[in-house]
């Protein structure tokens, strides 16, 4: 909000992928204007059956599991609902959340808005933010109910291994945690796609295993507000009663838009992925030229870096700050990622390339080597 104040800066601070909805989406929701007489209308609070049987359908050929369309999906107005919901359902006061750190902001604030309290899992920044998988039973106590990842990550971009998850699902099991996974980023994956382990694959986590993805990133529909969860059926029945109580349902255009996207074409999905690989190379391009100001640790997946500040400063936000009002750049403070975030800044590459051009000319010009 500051930087929308001050004029002339360029943000590298929101991830809001710069891309239009595709052709066929708003087309498919033109057809739907003209000629459908109930698009304006509420839909069951799950969504409608059409579309959670797409859902169950593209699951099935993605991962190879089947899911119930009426047992264990429903239709959420995008991943930050549906794991609002997820919290509202899952925590009694003073209930705790494993969170990775750095993590996803929005996630430590919903949980602590929802009465519980969000315990930060440190990732390890010198093995290229890995998991920290020996730490993760020291943590969990009598009052943890959950643990949630994000893979690739926000902010670090880092694809955690298959190894790491699965040790993690076996101690989640163990330990009868709920596993909480929300997916914006899995189809935005470099020269890494290989080693991208879907949770999702393993049956044998199902009851312990909330998946969470939205159509935000995928498909260029972040205003759209859609997504999806498959849950197990004890927590889909819960979590519907949250969903109903606070939502009724997602709009029922956007769910018109997430069918086209997944019964049509996918093209677009491999267009965005390139042009954001070819950003990729251009932040680090441009990261490698000012050592003085960043270290950085290459992201394999989403859009985002999260560069270490090895410039003078104080903390991540006295630097933002600084780097707004001096330099007209704008970056998201680390410290709002976790506590291992501190003295680091997240910039998303998922903007146009003259903005980070632009952005690291004036980075250039205030820090001169």
């Amino acid at each position: 909000m500051l930087s929308a104040r001050a004029e002339g800066a360029v943000s590298l601070a929101w991830g809001l992928p710069s891309f239009r909805t595709p052709e066929h989406i708003r087309a498919a929701v033109a057809g739907a204007l003209a000629n459908d007489q109930d698009v304006g209308k509420y839909t069951l609070p799950n969504g409608l059956p059409e579309l959670r049987a797409l859902v169950a359908s593209h699951h099935r050929e993605k991962v190879g599991v089947e899911v119930d369309p009426e047992r264990n999906v429903l239709i959420t107005a995008g991943n930050m609902q549906g794991m609002n919901s997820l919290f509202r359902t899952l925590i009694d006061p003073g209930d705790e959340i494993l969170v990775t750190d750095p993590g996803f902001a929005s996630h430590f604030q919903q949980i602590r808005l929802n009465g519980g309290m969000p315990i930060p899992w440190r990732l390890e920044e010198q093995s290229g933010w890995g998991l920290m998988v020996d730490a993760l039973p020291k943590l969990i106590t009598t009052r943890t109910k959950a643990i949630v990842l994000v893979t690739p990550s926000n902010p670090t971009g880092t694809i955690f291994s298959q190894d790491d998850l699965l040790r993690v699902g076996a101690i989640a099991k163990e330990y009868g945690l709920t596993l909480l996974v929300d997916d914006p980023y899995s189809n935005i994956i470099y020269e890494t796609r290989q080693d991208f382990f879907d949770w999702v694959s393993r049956g044998e986590l199902d009851e312990h295993l909330a998946y969470l993805f939205t159509f935000s990133k995928s498909h260029a529909m972040s205003g759209w507000r859609l997504g999806y969860m498959i849950v197990p059926d004890w927590l889909r029945t819960q979590v519907l009663k949250v969903h109903d109580a606070n939502l009724i349902c997602a709009p029922r255009i956007s769910q018109i838009a997430a069918m086209a996207a997944l019964s049509g074409s996918d093209d677009h999905v491999r267009e965005f992925r390139t042009i954001l690989a070819r950003r990729r190379e251009l932040i680090c391009e441009r990261l490698n030229r000012v050592p003085h100001v960043f270290e950085y640790v290459r992201p394999e997946g989403a859009y985002y870096v999260f560069p270490r500040v090895v410039a003078d400063h104080k903390d991540s936000r006295e630097f933002s700050l600084r780097l707004l009002n001096d330099a007209l750049v704008t970056v998201t403070p680390g410290s709002a990622f976790g506590p291992t975030g501190e003295h680091h800044v997240r910039m998303a590459f998922c903007v146009d390339e003259d903005v980070i051009d632009t952005a690291f000319d004036r980075i250039e010009r205030y820090f001169p080597a």
